[in-house]
Parts: structure tokens; sequence; C-alpha cells
């Protein structure tokens, strides 16, 4: 399978557990009569409110990553898209983690930053590989 189409739905993975997140945001919203603008009231709609928003900040980190390593990393054309399910898994851990009690949101949150990091290398392994003269 082609390295783009493995990357391609590894971000439909990470956009659709993040409307996931979006959603729950919403329903925590209405089980615990928190009317918009209001971003915090009761503590499960606090918590299901910071995993969507801690998603939404890492989302511009890790897509770029993603497609960077998957451009122009040549050496293993999965391991981009390896990369990015362990980063979505590690995000969906972190999420019920975080929503059954916040302190042990870090195994999650650990397991997404060490994958971000990994595509982090990888895009600037390819990168440089690509380099012209390199």
């Amino acid at each position: 399978m082609p390295a783009d189409l493995l990357s391609a739905i590894v971000t439909i993975l990470a956009v659709l557990l993040y409307f996931y997140m979006s959603i729950r945001v919403g329903q925590m919203r209405e089980k615990h009569h928190i009317k918009a603008p209001a971003t915090s009231g009761h503590e499960e709609f606090d918590r299901a409110f910071r995993v969507q928003m801690n998603t939404l900040e890492a989302l511009p980190v890790f897509l770029p990553l993603l497609w960077l390593a998957t451009v122009y990393f040549h050496a293993y054309t999965w391991l981009p898209a390896a990369l990015g399910l362990v980063w979505v898994a590690g995000r969906v851990l972190y999420m019920t983690s975080y929503m059954a009690d916040p302190d042990k949101r870090g195994v999650g949150f650990g397991i997404a930053a060490i994958a971000q990091l990994g595509l982090l290398i990888v895009a600037i392994v390819g990168i440089v590989q690509c380099w012209p003269g390199a």
C-alpha cells in the first residue's frame, strides 16, 4: 500500500477522533446544563473540554509532521503512518484515562508525544536525505 494512502488513513482517523471528542464536549454541555460560551462548570465537562482542547493544540504539530515524514522519508515508507497510528492510539488512551482520572493521563500523553517526536526525527532525516547535494 502506498505511503501516502497509509498516512491519509491515519489523518482520517485523527480527524474522526477529534470529531468524537468535540461531540463528547457537546454531550457534556447538555448533560450538565453548561451553556456556551462557558468553558467550565462541572468536572466531567471540564475533563472532556480539556481533552478536546489539548488534542486541538496537538493537531497543528502532528499533521504537518506526519505529511512531511510521508513525503520526504523514503527508507521505510510505512514508518510515518505507523508513528501516526501510535499517536492516534496515544490520544485515545489519553482521552479515556483523563476522563476516568486526570492524574492517569500521563501514559497516553507520553505515547502520543513520543510518536510525535519520532515523526519530527523521521521528517528531518527525510528532508536532509533529499537535500540537494546531500
